[in-house]
């Protein structure tokens, strides 16, 4: 279930004179982006010039045109887990997603299921569970969603990779 990389941000059209382009974030952690730091895109390996979070842009070593940006439009921004960490801290008790990626549920001592990937809508993050086999059995849906929320998640121990949940199988069962 480990990735090798992950999404992390797409670039758009050039902006003004001096290369910057429109920068899409698909992260919550706008710091990494700093001058000098170098990413990986589906274009190869770029290096930041310059990055203004206010407005939205970036601009990359050695396309410091619109003519040479131009060939950066659309392109994909990527991290891996060792660059995550080492450029993005967390706080006591956050997580990040890959972390949380391949974890079972449980409520009380029952696997519920694996978590398959998490996805955000709106502002709520959501874990799309890969339902246990026993409860496939049972005829209950292959997967359901659980909004990543302290209502449902209890605790999530990043050792075992567990994460403890209530009312959960209410969901699964309403799915």
């Amino acid at each position: 279930m480990k990735r090798e990389r992950f999404f992390i941000a797409q670039v758009g059209k050039t902006v003004g004179l001096r290369g910057d382009l429109k920068f899409h974030l698909h992260t919550d952690f706008p710091e990494q982006f700093k001058a000098g730091v170098t990413l990986e895109s589906s274009r190869g390996p770029l290096t930041i010039e310059a990055y203004d979070p206010r407005r939205g842009l970036i601009r990359f070593r050695g396309y410091e045109t619109p003519e040479k940006a131009r060939q950066l439009t659309n392109a994909k921004i990527y991290s891996d887990e060792a660059k995550t960490r080492e450029l993005c801290p967390l706080e006591e008790g956050e997580h990040y997603w890959f972390e949380i990626e391949g974890a079972s549920l449980y409520e009380g001592e029952e696997l519920l299921g694996t978590v398959r990937e998490i996805q955000r809508m709106l502002d709520t993050d959501y874990l799309l569970i890969e339902s246990a086999d026993s409860l496939k059995k049972e005829g209950l849906p292959e997967s359901f969603l659980l909004p990543y929320i302290p209502r449902y998640i209890l605790s999530f121990d990043p050792e075992t990779r567990r994460i403890q949940a209530r009312d959960a199988r209410d969901i699964l069962e309403a799915s």
